[in-house]
This record gives structure tokens, C-alpha cells and sequence, in this order.
């Protein structure tokens, strides 16, 4: 008899769901099976609870991809969750994870920690996995390589918000507001000094077109420039959080 997914066992899904890359959902793949073997539920099962999760994301459904087609209830309201409040549902997702290797037992209690009121340990710990599950869901949805320069070195690959931390306290989490770029084109993006236009092509500002005769500029830089990025293959349009970087960070 097939046992009713728990709203826990959904949580850790959709954790997984974000933090695999697309077509990495087949019962073969080693962190599926890792989870199946947490949840005492076969890799099958918890690879169609994966494509089920997939069925939902509008970002396949605009490209007419779809997974297989029993979402059920619960699949949509933790979708919901998620989407609703990426801040808590990382934190608690990767805190469930944690506890869940560690402690079955302890799951329950560690949930219910999250929503009462906090330690300024846990807070911070709940600071630094959200950050870790940004980093991993960003990467996956680029399939680990640099949206512009294509490297896949993932020392140099860096999850770069679009709507700086700072400044956007909401987005901090959301993995729509997330490019995969190397180190250095991080920089430039974070300061200003390349952005995006209606096409998704790279723009340079003027410093770094006065800094052309470097070689070094015209290598890292004006190579690319009118590349569109290579966009991701999870979750819905970055083009909203791009058209506000135009806006509000990028410096002409």
C-alpha cells in the first residue's frame, strides 16, 4: 500500500527539486537515491515526486516541457510555500536535511524551531543555509556553467544576485533572482559595469569601454559583449529582476 507523502517529505522533494539540475531526475542519480533511502522510500518514487514538482514549474511550461502529469495537492501547496516565502522554506528545508541524516526523530522538533521565536544562533544558521541553498538552486538551474562565458569550474562559479542582497531583502533567496557567473564577471555585474538589455545580451558600460585598449578588457569583456546569456532551465523569466538591474544598478 503507497503511503500519503508527508508535508516534510514534500519539503525535502522540493529542497532536492531546486538543487538538481534539470534532467537529473532519473532514479539512477546518486542524490536521489540518497533521499529515497532518507525517506525509506524508493529512488522511483521520489524521482516521480521530482518530475511531478517539474509538471508544476511555468518556466517548462512555457518552453512546452512537461513532467509527468500527477501532481497532487500537496505537490502544489509546497510549491506554493516556496514561491510564497523563499527565506523560511531554505532555511527549513535545509535544516530538515540536516536533521533528517542525523536524527530522524529530531525533524519534527527542529521544524517547529524554526517558526518560535529564535536564538541569534539559530538565526545565523538559518542565514547561512538559506545562502547555501541559494548557491546550489542557482548553480543547478545553469547547469553549473557561467550563463555568458560558459566555464564550469565551480570554484570560479559564483550565484550572483541580480537585485543585490542589500537592497532587496525579499529576493534574497529566490532563485529567480540568481545568474551563474564566474568570479570576475560577478564583480562587474555587482558593480554596476555590465548588465543586460531586452534581449538578454551583455552590455558594457563606459568605463569599461574607456578601458578597451587594455587587452585584458577586450579578452574578459568586449569578447562577450552582445552575447545573450544563456538562460536557466528551471523556475520562471529573470527578466523582471533584470530590467530593475538596467534600471536601478547598472551605472551607463
Amino acid at each position: 500500500m503507497r503511503k500519503n507523502w508527508t508535508r516534510t517529505e514534500l519539503i525535502l522533494a522540493m529542497n532536492l527539486y531546486c538543487k538538481l539540475p534539470f534532467g537529473k531526475f532519473d532514479k539512477v542519480n546518486s542524490q536521489v537515491i540518497e533521499l529515497s533511502n532518507i525517506l525509506e522510500r524508493t529512488p522511483s518514487a521520489v524521482a516521480m515526486k521530482l518530475s511531478n514538482l517539474a509538471s508544476l514549474d511555468p518556466f517548462h511550461a512555457e518552453r512546452g516541457v512537461k513532467g509527468l502529469s500527477g501532481a497532487s495537492k500537496g505537490d502544489r501547496a509546497v510549491w506554493q510555500e516556496f514561491h510564497s516565502d523563499w527565506k523560511t522554506l531554505a532555511a527549513e528545508s535545509e535544516i530538515l536535511l540536516s536533521q533528517m541524516i542525523s536524527n530522524k526523530d529530531e525533524a519534527d522538533s527542529t521544524t517547529q524551531k524554526v517558526y518560535e521565536g529564535e536564538t541569534e544562533s539559530l538565526r545565523l544558521t538559518k542565514v547561512r543555509l538559506a545562502q547555501q541553498f541559494f548557491r546550489k538552486s542557482v548553480l543547478a538551474s545553469y547547469e553549473m556553467r557561467c550563463c555568458i562565458t560558459q566555464i564550469s569550474i565551480p570554484t570560479l562559479l559564483v550565484a550572483s544576485h541580480i537585485l543585490p542582497w542589500s537592497r532587496y531583502p525579499n529576493e534574497r533567496v529566490n532563485p529567480q533572482n540568481g545568474l551563474c557567473l564566474n568570479s570576475l564577471f560577478d564583480k562587474a555585474f555587482d558593480q554596476g559595469l555590465i548588465t543586460f538589455d531586452n534581449e538578454l545580451k551583455l552590455v558594457l558600460s563606459e568605463q569599461l569601454r574607456d578601458a578597451e585598449p587594455q587587452i585584458s578588457i577586450k579578452q574578459h569583456f568586449s569578447h562577450y559583449e552582445g552575447k545573450q546569456l544563456r538562460k536557466p532551465t528551471k523556475f520562471a523569466s529573470i527578466e523582471k529582476f533584470l530590467s530593475i538591474h538596467r534600471d536601478k544598478i547598472f551605472i551607463p
